[in-house]
């Protein structure tokens, strides 16, 4: 995760906008909104979640992986570390 408080603080406010978002869907449920609204809150929902996975991803490469990369671990199989993270999180 980030260590910076700042850029905590920025992905705690992307939750809270998707929460938000959730939150819409589920009034839409309930009061038989049309179908295609409810469509585009999910993908709303669903972009929002991508971008925080991206960026939780980002953050873990740039402050765990490549900060480890110096140490000894070849670039071989940093490549295929990333790729197993991109492949486990992003299906």
């Amino acid at each position: 995760m980030s260590h910076l408080e700042k850029e905590k603080q920025k992905l705690v406010a992307r939750i809270k906008r998707i929460r938000g978002q959730v939150d819409s869907i589920e009034r839409s449920l309930t009061t038989d909104d049309d179908c295609a609204d409810v469509l585009m809150l999910l993908a709303n929902v669903r972009g929002g979640i991508n971008s925080l996975m991206a960026e939780v991803l980002e953050d873990h490469i740039r402050l765990h992986m490549l900060s480890n990369e110096k140490s000894a671990m070849p670039s071989v199989e940093l490549a295929e570390d990333l790729i197993g993270l991109v492949r486990a999180y992003l299906k």
